[in-house]
Order: C-alpha cells, then structure tokens, then sequence
C-alpha cells in the first residue's frame, strides 16, 4: 500500500469566494469547502463587493481558516476574485461562486489529478441544480487545450471548480481581467489563457454543485453586457472565430443579446444572418431572429434551456 502523504507535504490552497452579501448561501459555500476531505491547509477568502464586510464569519481552527476582506480593486467580480488572489501565498488558488457547493472530495481528486498530469490548472464537471432538476455537465473533450477551449464555451468547466498553481496564476498568465465590459466571460478569458501558457487538467466527473435561479442568472438578464463582453473577446482573443462553428456559435450570441435589446433589433438580424451563414446548423441565430419577430421571448427560451442545463 502507497504512503498516505502527510497534510505537511500536501500542498496549501485558497478558496477564493466574491459575493455581494448572500448570507445563506455564502453561508452554505465556506461550510462545503471548510468540510473538504482535503488534509492540507484550506484558507477561504471571502471578498465583499460593493458591500459591506461580515468581519465575524473570519475564524480558524487546525488547518482551515476563513478570512475576510473588501475588494480594494475594480467593482465586479474580476476585481474581487483579484483582491482574495493577491492576498494569498499558498500554493494553490481555487474559485467558488458564493451560491455554489463543492463536492467533499473536490480538492483531493483535483491535486492529485494535478501532481499526476505535472499541470498548473485544474477543471471539472458539474451538477447543475434548477429547481427540483439536477443536471450533471462535464466537458466532453480528451483533453483542454487551446483548440477545444476555443472550440466550445463548455459550460461544464465552470469557474467554481477552477484549481490554479499560484504562481502560474498570478505570474504567468496574469490576474483576471478587470477591463472586460461588465466583467461578462472573464472566466471564459482566463481559461483560454491558462491553456495558452500551461496545462489544463481535467476531472471528468462533477466536483462542485451549481445552484441556477429559477428566471436565469444576473449575466443572462444582461443582454448588453453579453454582447459587449463577447465582442471584446473576439477581439482579445482572433482564434476563437477562426473556425465556422465557433464563430456562428459566438455571433449566435451576440445576436440573440441584441435581439434582446428591443432598439438593437435590426442590428440583431444582420448578426443573425451572419450566425446562419457560418453555420446553418446552429440553433441561435434562429433564436435570436424568432425573438426579433416576437414570435419567442427572451425570457422564455432562457428558462428552457436553463431546464436542460444549458445557456444561450
């Protein structure tokens, strides 16, 4: 039988938590990473945006320990997920959206999977809970490289069950991007980046619970926001349209966010068309011309998809 390594010898890992003051479920987030298997050090940063901090949710016991700060950085998720990274020295640092769950086992299969692989990131799949349903989503690639990360948003790898090398994180390929309008797909953007300049691994299995709100989530109420952000990925990053699929899936995006913004409808159909042309397989430009017409709304086909664990 192989040694069991000490918590000594395992490496240490911050738990990095924004919020905006969701007690309950917050609440609920510290104690799942706080239960962890996991035998080496856990530090849990909850980092208040645009709200006051809870100073008396900070405490410590053996090798876990919750602290809290304010985001001294940027407002927004971004900033936020920067100031809990850069007030960290552990070895590794970990997201965790502070209405979601990490499974106990989550970090003990992740570094290992890390030690393994000799990799400076680490991805899993997800159970979505909506409502009564329960959806599990892993990413269905061999591996995450910069052609399959580029190729498919896979919802699957969400950022609550990203795992990051500190120093890879923080040094190589930067912090999260602060300058993304409205903050919309910086997650998406640094996963792109990480494939870029290092391994990505990835945990086939679900590691973490996604709590999704009946009516949708903030982002997907934030048509502008969807498409400014997709816009300025495009730019920031030219090889995610460099292959049809992938350019019809984005531009299906944008038009659907368009179509969305009553006064952006014309625009919305020329994306549209766009979307279509690329890839007349692919369901959202039709989305978004259907929504143009009032024939659906956006709210409708939201919850829909939302229903099978699926996003526009």
């Amino acid at each position: 039988m192989s040694e069991i390594p000490s918590a000594q010898r395992l490496p240490s890992v911050t738990a990095v938590i924004a919020t905006q003051d969701r007690v309950e479920l917050l609440q609920r987030a510290v104690t799942a990473i706080w239960n962890q298997s996991y035998a080496g050090s856990i530090t849990i940063n909850i980092v208040y945006d645009n709200h006051l901090a809870h100073p008396e949710l900070a405490r410590r016991a053996e090798n876990r320990e919750v602290r809290v700060l304010s985001n001294d950085r940027t407002p927004g998720l971004a900033g936020a997920r920067n100031t809990g990274i850069l007030a960290t020295q552990t070895d590794l640092v970990a997201f965790c959206d502070d209405d979601d769950a990490w499974k106990p086992d989550k970090l003990s299969k992740q570094v290992e999977l890390l030690s393994s692989q000799s990799a400076q990131a680490c991805v899993s799949g997800i159970e979505i809970e909506y409502g009564d349903k329960r959806i599990v989503r892993i990413p269905q690639v061999a591996s995450l490289n910069s052609e399959t990360i580029t190729r498919d948003r896979l919802t699957g790898a969400h950022p609550s069950s990203y795992l990051f090398d500190r120093h890879f994180l923080a040094e190589q390929i930067g912090l999260v991007d602060e300058s993304i309008p409205y903050g919309y797909g910086e997650d998406y953007d640094l996963l792109i980046r990480a494939a870029k300049h290092g391994r990505v691994a990835l945990l086939p299995e679900p590691a973490v619970n996604v709590l999704w709100h009946k009516g949708g989530s903030y982002f997907s109420r934030r048509w502008e926001a969807m498409e400014a952000g997709i816009s300025f990925l495009i730019v920031k990053h030219p090889e995610l349209t460099a292959t049809k699929p992938t350019a019809a899936w984005l531009h299906g995006q944008r038009a659907f966010a368009l179509a969305s913004l009553k006064n952006r409808r014309s625009e919305a159909v020329k994306v549209a068309t766009q979307s279509i042309r690329l890839n007349p397989r692919q369901p959202r430009g039709y989305l978004a011309l259907a929504v143009c017409t009032g024939a659906l709304s956006p709210q409708w086909v939201v919850n829909r998809l939302n229903e099978k664990g699926r996003g526009i």
